[in-house]
């Protein structure tokens, strides 16, 4: 692989494994791996302070609530919240196309394939795997300690990635016709994923390579 910067986008369903794919790859390529890090450069290029860019990651704008809200009968709140999240959105989506001019990198979530949509050298990635599998996976790490609660974490942040990513794009997330590449995490090991996507990338990279916009699953 010559020395362009490339960037290998990644969604991911709660529980799915894609942070750990994603930081897999990132090893296996010798390139670096954005996730939270992502924010702490965009708040440290905008300006903006760290843990209230967190409080808007991967969530859609306040203000869709509150319409929600006004439509039953309650008040709306000051639309302010919503020009704050918009300019969340900016400032990361500004940091990831400075990433994407400048270095190689695995990014995760924050709509990086759309934001680099443009980008000649980009790969998008979706991990996916069925709901039991992520639950397990969650309840193993201990984000929940019961089933039925860490059932109830997947369905919810699936829902609030889903609705930032389509607000912020209007396509579908998750859908394999908006990716490169699809994978079923649940299917093998997360290392053997890693080791198969870090001898695909190259070939899909390669000058000679056809671009494939219809995605796969993997």
């Amino acid at each position: 692989m010559n020395e362009q910067p490339f960037v290998i986008a990644i969604g991911r369903q709660m529980g799915s494994g894609g942070r750990e794919l994603g930081r897999l790859l990132a090893e296996r390529l010798n390139i670096d791996f954005y996730d939270k890090k992502l924010l702490a450069d965009a708040a440290k290029n905008s300006g903006l302070i760290a843990h209230t860019l967190e409080h808007s990651d991967e969530r859609t704008p306040s203000f869709l609530g509150n319409i929600f809200g006004s439509a039953f009968g309650h008040p709306m709140t000051n639309v302010s919240s919503y020009s704050y999240d918009d300019t969340a959105y900016r400032a990361v989506s500004d940091t990831i196309r400075s990433l994407g001019d400048t270095k190689s990198c695995v990014i995760v979530g924050r709509t990086a394939d759309y934001v680099l949509r443009d980008h000649p050298r980009c790969v998008s990635i979706f991990v996916h795997a069925p709901e039991d599998a992520c639950v397990k996976r969650v309840m193993a790490r201990g984000d929940k300690a019961t089933e039925a609660d860490a059932r109830a974490l997947v369905r919810k942040t699936n829902k609030l990635r889903a609705s930032y990513y389509e607000f912020y794009t209007d396509k579908p997330w998750g859908a394999a016709s908006t990716y490169d590449l699809t994978i079923n995490s649940a299917l093998l090991p997360l290392p053997d994923l890693a080791d198969l996507l870090a001898t695909y990338i190259p070939h899909r990279l390669a000058p000679q390579s056809a671009t494939n916009t219809s995605g796969k699953d993997f």
